[in-house]
């Protein structure tokens, strides 16, 4: 069976993942990888990369491959997508493909004009345990859904000078959890009304973000969600997803390093949640990427296509919108 071939645009913490990913993958050969950082390319190195350029137009024509893994800061995504896509080269690209929703509706029509491929990284559809509540709801084991919590607290909140080029916490963290609202129960969401602090750093105040939030979504038929966001929490990555319906509930845990428990006459006392998103979600990095070149290979709708990007940010433009104007925010305020 002939290899896909792939290139990986982005060296961080997150093109790491997916490039070692690629590496044990069967049917994959990595032939190019792009990073400005000396650091990064001499990563490549030791897992022999054929080829390692510095930038992106390098990348593109340094040798012939099938697809691109864009893991490159946010404000290239969008460029990077286009300039592939009129290459002919299938996308990954991690989310957000851009922050502007202007864009991103440029972006997404040349993608359909050039008919290649694209899906965005949102690897929390492929968590296993949010995968189970949301095949439960599917197959109607809850009835129908009334309410959906969805809890997203990091353990350490991100620089400061991250955060002032991320988007904020709606666009950069939240925005997982309104990926997930509507993957859960396959709806989407009519109105966003959140409300936020600065309650851990002030100097993410300072920057203009906030490091605290509860959003409501309203969904179409009226079904709720209530999503709550902490940079912070002292006992590590918090994760954690509800739907309560007519029938019943479901629910998804934190996942632990172990399952052991001590009973005391002090109390009871385990392990705490896996650190951080590198750890609690490794297994999903792995599935999002298989799904990703089964998807190529097989010439099958992508998982989590551009439209889904397109959603998402909507509500996390919604979200920013309701917290500065202090009121509900209508989806269709937005704009398509």
């Amino acid at each position: 069976m002939s290899k896909v071939k792939f290139a990986v645009a982005g060296l961080g913490r997150i093109g790491k993942i997916h490039l070692d990913n690629l590496l044990q993958m069967d049917h994959v050969e990595v032939v190019a990888v792009m990073d400005p950082m000396e650091e990064c390319r001499k990563y490549a190195h030791e897992r022999k990369i054929p080829h390692i350029v510095n930038t992106y137009e390098e990348l593109l024509v340094v040798a012939p491959f099938d697809s691109v893994v864009i893991c490159s800061p946010t404000d290239t995504h969008a460029d990077y997508v286009e300039m592939a896509a009129k290459a002919g080269i299938h996308v990954f690209c991690e989310k957000p493909l851009d922050l502007s929703m202007q864009r991103v509706v440029e972006v997404l029509k040349v993608v359909k004009e050039t008919n290649i491929k694209l899906m965005l990284g949102f690897n929390r559809r492929f968590d296993k345990e949010f995968r189970k509540v949301h095949n439960l709801v599917k197959e109607g084991a809850v009835g129908q859904p009334h309410l959906v919590k969805i809890t997203s607290r990091d353990p350490g909140a991100p620089p400061v000078s991250y955060i002032k080029q991320s988007g904020g916490l709606f666009l950069d963290m939240t925005i997982h959890d309104f990926d997930m609202a509507r993957f859960v129960v396959g709806k989407e969401v009519d109105e966003v009304y959140a409300k936020g602090a600065v309650l851990v750093d002030p100097a993410i105040g300072e920057a203009g973000d906030i490091d605290t939030a509860v959003v409501t979504l309203t969904y179409t038929d009226g079904t709720m969600a209530v999503i709550d966001n902490s940079r912070e929490a002292a006992y590590g990555y918090d994760q954690r997803l509800e739907v309560f319906g007519s029938k019943g509930m479901a629910q998804a845990d934190n996942n632990y390093e172990d399952s052991h428990r001590l009973y005391t006459n002090k109390g009871i006392l385990g392990s705490l949640p896996l650190h951080f998103f590198l750890e609690r979600y490794a297994a999903a990095y792995r599935s999002e990427m298989a799904s990703y070149v089964a998807s190529l290979k097989n010439g099958d709708a992508m998982a989590v296509d551009g439209t889904d990007g397109l959603r998402s940010l909507q509500i996390g433009l919604a979200a920013i919108k309701s917290l500065k104007e202090k009121r509900p925010v209508k989806i269709a305020e937005i704009g398509n």
